[in-house]
């Protein structure tokens, strides 16, 4: 399976955004609100300036108490990204989700981003994908 196969199984509602400027507490209500781990950080909607999770800001709560919800995402959002492009295998990009410890990767082509996914998106491509190979292969055993 590939990345464009496991985008096209995703809600089309697209990918929810902050700009940079934004306050760290403004993203928390956001990612309370849709119920999500990470929030895609853009100045214009379009490009892409980094990537904000829960694990970001619950690190830096750790670390510095709540004050930090006053600072701004750019502050706080990871600007040096892995990224993966549609033809990319579901376990390669396992692998670099795996190897880097992260759990959302932006989907680019041509140096725009056309989608985001987690880690949960391509497990869940790459189980049903083992649940069809399963069936052929019991088929094929049966004479089916």
């Amino acid at each position: 399976m590939i990345v464009s196969q496991i985008l096209k199984t995703k809600d089309s509602t697209g990918v929810v955004s902050v700009k940079p400027s934004d306050p760290v507490a403004a993203a928390v209500s956001l990612l309370s609100e849709k119920r999500i781990g990470t929030v895609v950080v853009s100045a214009d909607g379009v490009s892409l300036d980094g990537i904000l999770s829960e694990r970001d800001i619950v690190r830096e709560m750790g670390r510095r108490g709540a004050t930090c919800l006053s600072d701004k995402v750019a502050q706080m959002m990871t600007e040096k990204l892995v990224t993966c492009s549609p033809g990319d295998t579901a376990d390669a990009v396992l692998e670099m989700m795996t190897s880097g410890r992260f759990r959302h990767m932006p989907v680019m082509e041509d140096g725009a981003m056309i989608g985001l996914i987690s880690i949960g998106d391509v497990v869940k491509a790459r189980l049903a994908e083992l649940s069809m190979e399963k069936d052929a292969l019991e088929g094929m055993i049966m004479g089916h």
